[in-house]
């Protein structure tokens, strides 16, 4: 199913007019483009979807509820100690709530007094009940819980505020798709998050990584199905990349590590996370700075892992951090060097270099493979720490190939980029492809975006899991070949110049030469009446 026939199922539609009721009551309450409005928005959308998964699983476990209009009601009035015993039979990736938990008791109750304090109590307990399987924990070991007091985010008309949000969660319910697949809830995902998904306020940039760019990686990263890996994104913003690679794994195959310095990014992945039935993977999830406190370790060393992806903020001011980026325990890792902080700009450091070396460190040895998004200056700079990762990559035989993206592939910037893939068992040759020339330009709001189509995506993928060569598209090289070209990856740098020849007679050659000589000396005759022409006027010129 193409992502335009996602779009046209009743219940995306039905849930995407959800998440707009639930922004317009925002907004009603004076929480418009507030700072906390993607906080109530993210959250009352996760106990919505937590309450409904929780009735779907319930259901399964005791059919009998299936057709009952009052299956809350019966399950009130179970025994307690039977109650507590439905939380070992739910699937390890359901919240367990009680009775009073459900969205359906809050509904009866929404015209008591002090009902957003029953609200926020509500979230908070169902929070504490279930720290251990949803907190995302920061890189000193604290835990972020599941859900904040909401309704604290209005000034007044709290009750009323916490009405509206309740009113719009009982209008339909997720049960019925709980089967659906990847590709059904990262359609939801993408739109509940559009707005809230920008560099606005943030130390890192948490762009939405392009669908085009997070299927050609998840594509030529498993061209083979594997199991009982782990996956990882030390710049993991709100899971893009991670999402599509695990989809491309199979959920229950892979195991996902993250960390972002974003809290609100960390947030988004849990959601993410949550929708794709990637619970096991929550306590994975660290907020923290990757550069300076890189959180996943075993025996004291950085963890490697099977699997690596990354779209890191290009450029931003780490000038603060480089005293700790230089220190002796930092010198293997940062190999090639800290880059420069330029003195009228700090913001413009290229950071994405030490995401870089980062993760060429926290491959697993022998068989550990990444694809990282970098601006295409990258592949040719010829001097500075950008050389000296390519000559690493190079020279330790990790490259698998590089993938260089049409402008505006990202609508946010017109930075040009290029996927660097590594394989660190790849020791044969290399595929650079020049995709510059692919897609399509549309507009998407005040800036130009590129369109690839799925042909085109499936040019890219086919053409580097292939290793083909093709003109003015892509070559296949070796890595002394590389060497030789001063370790440039841009693929056009590779390509043949190639001169047509044409066999002609002898007849063909004089008639061609005598058409030469006659235009030849026809351009000399315009030439010589030309400059007399002139001659004369300068002759005319007298002096006033």
């Amino acid at each position: 199913m193409t992502k335009e026939d996602i779009n046209k199922q009743p219940f995306v539609t039905r849930t995407k007019a959800l998440i707009d009721e639930l922004k317009a009551v925002c907004a009603s309450y004076g929480l418009g483009n507030d700072g906390n409005e993607f906080k109530i928005i993210s959250q009352i959308f996760l106990y919505k979807f937590l309450n409904d998964k929780f009735a779907y699983e319930i259901k399964q476990l005791k059919p009998e509820l299936a057709n009952n209009d009052h299956w809350e009601a019966e399950l009130a009035n179970m025994k307690d100690s039977d109650y507590n015993m439905l939380q070992f039979q739910l699937g390890e990736a359901t919240a367990f709530l009680k009775p009073h938990h459900l969205i359906g008791y809050l509904f009866e109750r929404q015209n008591e007094p002090d009902f957003a304090k029953l609200v926020d109590d509500t979230l908070i307990d169902i929070a504490v009940l279930n720290n251990d399987l949803f907190a995302v924990k920061t890189e000193d070991g604290q835990k972020i819980q599941l859900f904040d007091r909401l309704t604290e985010y209005v000034s007044s008309k709290r009750d009323g505020f916490a009405v509206a949000l309740l009113n719009k969660l009982v209008i339909f319910n997720f049960e019925n798709i709980m089967g659906e697949g990847f590709d059904f809830f990262s359609t939801i995902f993408e739109y509940l998050i559009k707005d809230y998904n920008s560099d606005a306020g943030g130390k890192y940039a948490e762009y939405y990584t392009p669908h085009a760019v997070s299927k050609i990686i998840a594509n030529i990263l498993v061209p083979e199905p594997t199991s009982n890996v782990t996956i990882y994104d030390p710049s993991a913003g709100s899971g893009t990349l991670l999402m599509n690679l695990a989809h491309a794994i199979g959920a229950d195959k892979c195991t996902v590590y993250s960390q972002d310095i974003s809290q609100k990014s960390s947030n988004l992945l849990r959601l993410n996370l949550v929708l794709n039935n990637l619970v096991h993977s929550i306590e994975n999830v660290i907020q923290g700075n990757t550069m300076t406190d890189p959180y996943h370790k075993k025996d004291n060393k950085l963890r490697q892992f099977d699997y690596i992806v990354s779209n890191p903020p290009f450029k931003l001011d780490f000038s603060d951090d480089v005293d700790t980026l230089n220190k002796k325990e930092n010198k293997t890792r940062f190999f090639a060097g800290i880059p420069n902080v330029p003195k009228k700009a700090k913001d413009k450091m290229a950071i994405y270099t030490l995401f870089l070396q980062h993760i060429i460190h926290s491959m697993r040895a022998g068989t550990g493979k990444a694809a990282i998004v970098v601006p295409t200056g990258f592949i040719t700079a010829q001097s500075g720490v950008d050389k000296k990762i390519r000559q690493k990559i190079v020279d330790g035989k990790m490259l698998a190939g590089v993938v260089s993206m049409p402008s505006n592939i990202f609508a946010t910037t017109g930075t040009n980029v290029s996927i660097v893939f590594m394989d660190a068992a790849n020791k044969e040759d290399v595929v650079l492809i020049d995709a510059s020339n692919l897609g399509t330009t549309v507009k998407e709001g005040k800036n130009q975006k590129t369109e690839l189509i799925d042909v085109e995506e499936d040019q890219i993928i086919d053409t580097f899991t292939k290793k083909e060569a093709k003109d003015d598209f892509s070559v296949v090289v070796s890595y002394e070949e590389i060497k030789a070209k001063n370790y440039s990856l841009s693929a056009g740098q590779y390509f043949e110049v190639k001169i047509e020849y044409i066999d002609i007679t002898a007849e063909e050659f004089a008639s061609k030469m005598d058409s030469f000589e006659s235009n030849l000396e026809t351009l000399f005759t315009e030439s010589r009446d030309l400059e007399n022409e002139i001659q004369d006027n300068l002759k005319s010129l007298r002096y006033e």
